[in-house]
């Protein structure tokens, strides 16, 4: 019987923990980087203690929310890369993929990378730096396996592996933010160039045998 309303304990609570970040979402697309704690309990129809209570403090509910989106969005990377189509056109179908998912929720995306700074509002002065890193970094690791799965890269694959899934995102978070910002040109030229610039090393290894291929 206990083991049974545990059970059905736990499954509320990541009922509710979801409701939760359903309700912070909503907000975030609102107000993207100004989202509040305050905001967010009262989309949910909650105090702010019992938001507490769930996440800890914004840095918490960031990092939930930023799980949630990044898991999104590696599958949606895998969708990409597994796709039945020739190299280039599947390295040109994944970083217009990470594009289009910025572009699509530019508030989510500004939220995550760039919160605000305002000394008048304690919950939003965090580090940037210190909470969007891990962010990246996850990526980078990811991508690194993605890489070293698919490539023959040779002797010291695994370390050569994350120096290209580390490099890549970050020219593509690096690209992705100026042209967000600034819109210098279209994103279907951006993804050429970008490719254009991944491509000499790119074109010249071959897949690792056995692998699912890249």
């Amino acid at each position: 019987m206990e083991t049974t309303q545990q059970a059905e304990q736990q499954r509320s609570a990541r009922q509710r923990r979801r409701q939760l970040l359903e309700a912070a979402d909503r907000v975030v697309l609102r107000d993207g980087p100004h989202a509040s704690m305050n905001a967010i309990a009262a989309e949910a129809g909650i105090t702010k203690p019992i938001l507490y209570r769930h996440f800890g403090d914004k840095g918490g509910l960031y990092r939930a929310l930023a799980k949630r989106h990044t898991d999104a969005l590696l599958d949606a990377l895998r969708t990409a890369l597994d796709a039945p189509a020739e190299r280039r056109q599947r390295v040109e179908a994944t970083l217009d993929t990470y594009l289009a998912a910025i572009e699509a929720r530019p508030q989510v995306y500004r939220f995550l990378m760039h919160p605000a700074e305002d000394t008048q509002l304690p919950e939003q002065g965090f580090d940037v730096g210190r909470h969007s890193a891990p962010l990246l970094r996850r990526l980078g690791e990811e991508l690194a396996k993605v890489i070293e799965d698919r490539v023959d890269l040779g002797p010291g694959s695994e370390q050569l592996a994350r120096v290209w899934g580390h490099g890549i995102v970050g020219m593509m978070h690096g690209a992705g933010d100026w042209w967000l910002g600034e819109r210098p040109c279209s994103r279907e030229q951006l993804v050429r160039s970008l490719a254009d610039l991944l491509w000499g090393r790119l074109a010249e290894v071959s897949d690792r045998a056995g692998g699912p291929g890249f």
